[in-house]
């Protein structure tokens, strides 16, 4: 049985899909021009600050993120390496690990807001009303 969706329901999730390929490649190259870390590395720390006590279990990290398992372990290798994070096992469960942000992550999740929320404010907040942002908010929360 082949779905019969309405052309209108087609062309408007195109256009959901381009329009957030093209503002995550905005935020992108808005990062690496100011010669930061890419997108990846802010959503990981972010939840780590976020999170009470700033640790995560490693797994949490993923749901979260939506990061696959080996390129989160690997992103979380490459935090660490940095000392951006550190990893320990968790007492519960000796074979998952928390993960904690450190000061430097912190720090770093500092220097990186500017540059992400100037993009965000450019091309998102500053083209839609209160009203348009409130409205998309609940659209998407009837998807997600």
């Amino acid at each position: 049985m082949k779905p019969r969706l309405r052309e209108q329901t087609v062309t408007t999730w195109a256009r959901l899909v381009r329009t957030e390929t093209t503002l995550i490649d905005q935020v992108q190259r808005a990062l690496k021009a100011a010669k930061l870390p890419p997108l990846g590395w802010y959503d990981v720390l972010l939840e780590l600050r976020r999170a009470p006590g700033g640790e995560l279990r490693q797994y949490e990290i993923g749901a979260q993120t939506l990061l696959t398992k080996y390129n989160l372990s690997r992103l979380v290798d490459r935090l660490q390496r940095e000392a951006l994070v550190e990893r320990h096992a968790c007492a519960e469960d000796g074979r998952g690990n928390l993960v904690r942000i450190t000061t430097a992550g912190t720090e770093l999740l500092q220097r990186m807001w500017p540059v992400y929320g100037a993009v965000l404010e450019q091309q998102f907040e500053s083209r839609l009303s209160a009203d348009d942002i409130l409205a998309l908010e609940n659209i998407l929360k009837k998807l997600g």
